[in-house]
Formats: structure tokens, sequence, C-alpha cells
């Protein structure tokens, strides 16, 4: 069969408890992993979701991304062992990097480097969730003979690392034990992508046959193509705003995303100082959400979705646009 995800957890259109029902008929159709957004948005919190979805579930694989910096390693270290206990060792997580716009909602230092405390993040982690005393001593991670309470179920917990740019490309490949590749990306881009990654595994002496390859696909699926494009704009709308372009636009031209243009900026900017979000929302191009999700009919969706498998996404975690999509999407990839 077919490996598949479900992911919840960037629209504000399911809760806590929504989450963990919907994740529990995923497992029911064969979905292999449930992965939770923790966005920069402020929605529902990881930890809470987690167990909500861990509580709801027997079998499948738990994911999340966590932004660094707004938990300390050790804390994340302590929920994540926590979390693996109580869902017998299903956890992964996907520590992602604290960016110069996480910063400024979280009243954090702007200056520190995104690549490095991520890299110092996942170090010390892994070290505090063998349950053994540990030290580590980083630039920006200090503790000395520091331990869990008690031993946890598992020694280690797969990281899997969420990554746009090239530089997060290749640290995934370097320090990851899999990667998971950005929302609202093209399937071009994964190739490029997956090229960066796996020449960093590859060169830190990693297996590539068992690094795990993820990627969230935005899913936006309708009886009419141009109803799932109106469905999903809002998603590529939010990586477009003055504060999002220079962290996801242009990272991702370098790496080679073909249906960004530099020159549709200023149309972005201007739409936001006149109307904000709603404003921006109308004027993304068909072709930034055609070339960058997975939308419109149900046959247009399942081609596209392989699309991104053929690029070398082993496990796709299709995350819907709407409320009224989370059923029809869950049917569409059922693989019982």
């Amino acid at each position: 069969m077919a490996r598949v995800g479900y992911a919840l957890g960037y629209g504000k259109f399911t809760n806590a408890r929504e989450i963990a029902e919907l994740m529990a008929q995923a497992e029911g159709r064969g979905f292999e992993m449930a992965f939770f957004s923790e966005t920069i948005e402020l929605m529902r919190d990881s930890v809470t979701c987690l167990a909500a979805i861990g509580m709801s579930t027997k079998k499948m694989i738990l994911g999340s991304t966590q932004i660094v910096r707004l938990r300390t390693p050790i804390v994340m270290a302590q929920s994540l062992a926590s979390l693996d206990e109580l869902t017998g060792g299903r956890m992964t997580l996907a520590p992602g990097a604290c960016t110069a716009s996480h910063a400024r909602v979280h009243g954090l230092d702007q200056t520190v480097n995104p690549a490095r405390s991520l890299k110092e993040w996942i170090e010390s982690m892994r070290l505090v969730l063998t349950g053994e005393k540990v030290s580590y001593n980083g630039e920006y991670v200090q503790f000395n003979n520091v331990g869990l309470g008690w031993k946890p179920i598992r020694p280690s917990v797969p990281l899997y690392v969420p990554a746009t740019s090239a530089t997060g490309l290749r640290l995934a490949g370097t320090v990851g034990d899999g990667v998971v590749l950005n929302a609202v990306c093209s399937p071009e881009y994964t190739v490029n992508a997956l090229k960066i990654v796996r020449a960093a595994a590859e060169k830190a002496g990693k297996d590539w046959s068992k690094f795990e390859v993820a990627q969230i696909i935005n899913v936006s699926v309708e009886d009419d193509h141009k109803a799932a494009l109106d469905a999903i704009r809002w998603e590529v709308a939010t990586k477009l705003d003055p504060v999002q372009i220079p962290f996801i636009v242009e990272p991702k031209l370098r790496v080679g995303e073909p249906y960004f243009r530099r020159e549709d900026v200023p149309m972005f900017e201007e739409a936001w100082k006149r109307g904000g979000m709603e404003a921006l929302i109308k004027v993304v191009p068909d072709s930034y959400v055609e070339g960058m999700t997975a939308s419109g009919t149900p046959d247009e969706v399942i081609k596209r979705v392989q699309q991104y498998r053929d690029a070398g996404v082993r496990v796709p975690l299709l995350r819907p646009a709407a409320a009224h999509q989370t059923q029809r999407v869950l049917e569409m990839f059922t693989q019982k």
C-alpha cells in the first residue's frame, strides 16, 4: 500500500477534539502518520493536540512541528518522552528553526542564528532523551549533569527536521533522522530540495534508503476546479505577507521554486498595505495555487499527489484546506 499521512492544525477550522476524532478516522482508513502543524499564527498547541490524538489512536505514528527556542530543549525532551510513554512509543518530532519572525511574535532575541540554535536544540534533546545524566555546552544551549527523573521507554525518538531553505535542507540531511518539507511547495521544488538533503545525508554517512522523507502537501478538493483553488488560496497567501516573504519566498526561489515570481512581490506588498490578508488573498494568482498545492477535482488531486511521490516524497502528509474537505480527503486516500 502507498504510505500516506494526514496533517491538521494549521487552519483555525478544526479544534483539538475534532483533530483527535479525525485522526482516529484516518487510522481506520490506513493512514500511517498523524501530523500536527504548530504554527506562528498561534493556533492550537502541539502537546495538547498530540496527547489528544495519541489517546484516540492505537497504532498511527504521531508527529508535529515545534519551533525551537519557544521551549527549552529540556522541556521539549521532557514533553516528547512523556508523549512517547503515553502513546506506547509512537512519537516523532520535527523541531524547526526559530526565525526572526517567530522570535518577534514571542518576544525573543531576533539576532540568534536560526540554523545554529536548531542544531544545538536537536543535539541536546537527543542527549536528554537517553534518560542518563548528561551535559551540553554550546553557543545557545548549556546545561550540566541534567537528566529526566524517569527512564524513557525509548532511548531515542526520531527527529525529523522541517526545512525550506538550502541551509535548512543541508542541516536536515546532516543531523536529522529525516526531513519534513514545507507546505506550499511544488513537486519541482521538491526534486531540487531532496538533492540537497540527500547530498548532505550521504556526506554525513547516512543510508538514504533509511532516511525518512515526508512533505506537508496542501490539498483542496472540490467538484469544480476553480472552487478548489479559491478554497485554499488563503493558505498560499499566508506565505506572501511582508513578514513571511524574506523567510519563505526568497529561500524557496534559491532552491528552485518555479512558481514564485520576484516581480509579483510589489503587488503582494501593495495589497497588504491596502487591506491586509483579505486583500492579499484576492491577488494571489491561480498559477501559484495550482503550482504549489494539490488542488482541483478528485482526479486532479490524486494525480498531483502522485507527482510529489514521483519527486521523492515517501510520506505525503495531506493537509486539507477547509473543514468541509476533511472527510473527503480521508475517503479519497483510504488505504484499506
